[in-house]
This record gives structure tokens, sequence and C-alpha cells, in this order.
């Protein structure tokens, strides 16, 4: 059997774990959320075949390997913080210079984490007080 790493780095058996497949949030508009989310990521994107419009209870971004991000109408404001949020890593820049094009969308500063230009996060919120964090770049790894 293949043994695969898992996050925490133990490893769990190939085949025996579940696979994410959405990744939902509660919205009190889907479409603007899907919309300005669209504007962040950049392998989220609307899938053509989806007719999405203001005022639709669901609407969301299809991701790789068949992985959506769904916004669900709900009748509450957000009240508290996240249980569980996005944490994303730049692929064409630096740390410094996402955060700042993100907060040009209209994000939100929530805590400010960096340590130097190189380690550290900052903690954003999307127009509708959802908290994200932005990493450090991506760097691929290399086979030595």
């Amino acid at each position: 059997m293949v043994k695969t790493p898992c996050a925490a780095g133990t490893r769990h058996d190939e085949g025996m774990a579940s696979r994410a497949s959405n990744f939902c949030f509660d919205a009190h508009d889907p479409y603007a959320q899907t919309q300005w989310w669209a504007q962040v990521l950049e392998d989220f994107v609307p899938e053509a075949d989806w007719e999405m419009k203001p005022g639709d209870e669901e609407a969301g971004l299809a991701g790789p390997d068949e992985r959506y991000l769904l916004f669900l109408k709900v009748p509450e404001p957000k009240t508290v913080k996240n249980r569980v949020h996005i944490c994303l890593r730049p692929t064409d820049r630096h740390r410094d210079e996402e955060i700042e094009r993100i907060l040009g969308l209209g994000a939100t500063l929530v805590n400010d984490l960096r340590d130097g230009p190189d380690k550290g996060w900052a903690v954003l919120a999307d127009p509708e007080g959802n908290e994200f964090c932005v990493l450090g770049r991506y760097l691929p790894k290399t086979d030595q």
C-alpha cells in the first residue's frame, strides 16, 4: 500500500481518507462574493456553464481537481471569528505585493503578523468579513 504525507507530517494509507471537494462559505451576497474571490484567486474561476447572477442562493468557483469554493446565501451577518479559513500563497509576486493587491480589491487588514520581508503573514478579511491569511510566496520544491 502506498503511503502519502499529511499536512501534520504524519502518513496515511492511500485510499483510506476522504478528499476535500467543496469549501463552503455563508454569504449575504453569494454572487458578489464569487466575483470578488475570482479576482483574488488564480486557480478558482467561474465555470462557463454555471450562469450565476445577482440574487442567486448559491454561487461558486471551480478549482483544480474538481474542487469548488461555494458561497451559500444566509440571512444573518457574520458575527464571530471564522473557525476555518483559507491561507493563500502568491505565485508570481512577493507576500507584501499580494497583500497590497488584495487590499486594493477591497479586503481589510485584520492582523499584521509579518516579521520582516520573508517571515510571518497577514490576516485579511473579504468584503463580508471572512478572514483569510496571506503567507510567503509559493516556491515549488525542486528535486535535488
